[in-house]
C-alpha cells in the first residue's frame, strides 16, 4: 500500500497507476538476475541506473533510500548486490511508482523494498525509522526546461528538476544521519554544481568520470560523499564504458554491469 508522503493535501489520496502490459516491456538486468517491468515509450532506465547501484555498496543491516526511483531498476539492483539491507524509494510519477511495484512483487523483494510516493522538492516525508545509513539518486539533468527540445511528456520528470538541483541535495543530506553516505550519479558539466549543493553539508568527497570512450571526455559523474566528513576530496580513476573495436564493453565495465563488481571507492 502506498503510503503518505507528506505531499500535498490535494495529493493524500494518491495511488500508483501501473500502465497496460502491452505498455512496456520486460528486460533483463544485473547478468539476469532482475526482471524489469519499463515503458515502451518514455523513459528507460539504463546504463546510469546500473553504474548508481553499483556505486551504493550498502553493508548488512543498513537502510538506504533512493530519491526518485522511477520504475525501480536502480533500487532493485542495489537491493540483489547488498543482501540483507533494506530500501525505500522515492517516486512522484504515478505510473513509475505503479512499476515500481510491479517490479519489487515481480522479484520477490518486497520484504526487503518499498516504493512510496514523495517529491523532493516539498517538505521532507515522516519515512519514520530515522535517518538512513545511505542515499542515492540520479536527479534529472536540466534545471531549465528551455535548455532542451521540450522532452516528451513521458519523460519530462526525468529529465527537469522543477526544484533545480538543489531541491535534490538538500534532500539527500536531509534524509541520511550523520556520517551517512551520498552518492549522486550525473552530468559531468555538473560536477561544480554538485559539489557546491552537497558541501552545505556534507565533505570526503570521492568523484569517479565516467568516459564513453578512453579518448573522450567524461560523460558522467559519480559522486560519493559523507555528511560532515572531513576528509580530502579524492578524484579517482576513470571507468571507461566502451571500446573501439572488439566487444561492446570494456572488461571492466561489463564486470559491472553483470554484478561481478562493484565500483571501487
Amino acid at each position: 500500500m502506498v503510503k503518505d508522503m507528506g505531499v500535498q493535501p490535494d495529493d493524500k489520496q494518491h495511488v500508483s497507476v501501473p500502465p497496460r502490459p502491452d505498455e512496456t516491456t520486460e528486460d533483463r538486468v544485473l547478468g539476469g538476475r532482475i526482471l524489469l517491468r519499463q515503458p515502451r515509450v518514455g523513459y528507460r532506465a539504463g546504463l546510469d541506473a546500473a553504474l548508481l547501484a553499483a556505486a551504493v555498496e550498502l553493508k548488512p543491516g543498513e537502510r538506504a533510500l533512493e530519491a526518485g526511483c522511477g520504475a525501480g531498476a536502480a533500487l532493485l539492483q542495489t537491493a540483489v548486490r547488498s543482501p540483507g539491507t533494506s530500501l525505500v524509494g522515492l517516486e512522484r510519477d504515478s505510473t513509475a511508482l505503479g512499476l515500481a511495484h510491479v517490479n519489487i512483487v515481480l522479484n520477490g523483494l518486497g520484504d526487503r523494498i518499498e516504493a512510496l510516493h514523495g517529491d523532493v522538492s516539498l517538505r521532507l516525508p515522516a519515512l519514520g525509522g530515522g535517518p538512513f545509513d545511505a542515499a542515492f539518486a540520479n536527479p534529472p539533468f536540466f534545471d531549465d526546461p528551455n535548455a532542451l527540445k521540450t522532452p516528451h511528456p513521458s519523460k519530462r520528470d526525468a529529465w527537469i528538476a522543477d526544484g533545480g538541483l538543489g531541491a535534490w541535495t538538500t534532500f539527500l543530506l536531509k534524509v541520511v544521519k550523520e556520517n551517512g553516505r551520498i552518492t549522486v550519479i550525473h552530468r559531468a558539466d555538473r560536477l561544480a554544481d554538485l559539489l557546491a549543493g552537497l558541501g552545505e553539508g556534507a565533505g570526503s568527497f570521492r568523484i569517479r568520470p565516467i568516459h564513453p570512450f578512453a579518448d573522450e571526455p567524461a560523460k558522467r559523474v559519480l559522486v560519493r560523499a559523507v555528511k560532515t566528513g572531513k576528509a580530502p576530496l579524492v578524484l579517482l580513476p576513470p571507468l571507461v564504458i566502451h571500446e573501439r573495436e572488439g566487444a561492446k564493453h570494456t572488461p571492466e565495465a561489463e564486470a559491472i554491469l553483470r554484478g561481478e563488481a562493484g565500483l571501487g571507492w
